[in-house]
């Protein structure tokens, strides 16, 4: 009998008493704002800072820029394997902002996806890559890079766990790559803000290609540089304005602190824009996040599913992804 992947679907408020539980990826860019002496703090300013951006960008029947609160929900999806030993494997941690309108009680459901991290993406960037470059003149991905995780992504997005818990498909918002440089559009969403596009793909656009989603980059009102917005069907046509809008309200608020030197510069990008880390003219948000620490345990727990997933099951795996129909 074929062997396939069982998922489950576990779920938890992300307020300013989440405490990281013993499965979560500590590269996880919420689990490291929520360690250390200034824990509370940092979770208590980042929630401000989301509800704070979204009624800037909510602002119609909002006199008082105080007309929607948002609930983050942390999605954590685990696999096992039908037929197997058991043995379930953290695969996907995701962001769901829930809206919640104070004018009329109403709860709305935001996008699923925002922040990405995975356990597999790990073991590809932090082991795999720099191993197979190891003897490379030039840097190269291997021609199979990333084909396990986009095949294992693509069915988690069409399996009966994610269809009966999410009514839309995930949209996943992260910076914009400073290895590429955009030019601006004519194009301008009345929510999204203006369209950036590049001259060719980053290696993290192909490697969500093979998830099976699309990229367009564009920079909200008052925001200072381009996201990049990835996305299975229409981006524009699929989601409403106030999903859309807590979709960036979050995103937006962790670049800030993730990356200030390109989403808390000074000056916003012009017509032709290359993000760079380097920027020196910024501001640092009051919120304390250890950028290095998160480099670090990416190596460290892309050897962990080296280890406990893709060695393992590698047969296993290698048939699947063979089998595996688009």
């Amino acid at each position: 009998m074929r062997k396939d992947f069982i998922f489950n679907i576990k779920s938890e408020i992300f307020d300013e008493n989440y405490h990281p539980s013993d499965n979560t990826r500590l590269t996880t860019n919420f689990a490291n704002l929520a360690r250390g002496e200034s824990r509370q703090e940092n979770l208590r300013n980042t929630l401000r800072m989301i509800d704070n951006r979204f009624n800037n960008l909510a602002h119609w029947d909002n006199p008082h820029g105080d007309r929607y609160s948002v609930e983050l929900e942390i999605i954590s999806v685990e696999m096992s394997v039908e037929d197997g030993a058991g043995k379930v494997f953290p695969l996907i941690e995701i962001l769901k902002p829930n809206i919640n309108d104070k004018k009329t009680g109403e709860r709305i459901d935001g996008i699923v996806g925002n922040n990405f991290s995975s356990y597999v993406r790990d073991y590809d960037f932090s082991v795999l890559l720099p191993e197979y470059n190891n003897n490379q003149a030039t840097f190269k991905t291997p021609d199979n890079f990333g084909d396990l995780h986009g095949k294992l992504f693509k069915h988690f997005v069409k399996s009966s766990a994610y269809k009966e818990r999410f009514k839309k498909p995930p949209v996943i918002c992260i910076s914009a790559s400073s290895s590429k440089t955009y030019h601006q559009t004519e194009n301008h969403h009345p929510i999204l803000g203006v369209e950036y596009r590049q001259s060719e793909f980053s290696p993290t656009d192909e490697y969500f290609e093979k998830m099976g989603m699309q990229v367009r980059y564009f920079m909200p009102r008052n925001s200072v540089a381009p996201l990049a917005f990835y996305f299975v069907g229409d981006l524009l046509g699929d989601y409403s304005n106030l999903e859309l809008i807590g979709t960036i309200s979050t995103m937006e608020t962790f670049q800030r602190i993730y990356r200030p030197e390109i989403y808390n510069a000074n000056s916003a990008a012009g017509r032709f824009y290359q993000p760079s880390l380097k920027n020196k003219d910024f501001s640092l948000t009051q919120i304390v996040y250890d950028r290095e620490e998160r480099s670090q345990l990416a190596v460290k727990q892309g050897k962990y599913t080296e280890e406990h997933f893709i060695k393992p099951y590698k047969n296993m795996l290698d048939q699947w992804s063979a089998n595996y129909a688009h």
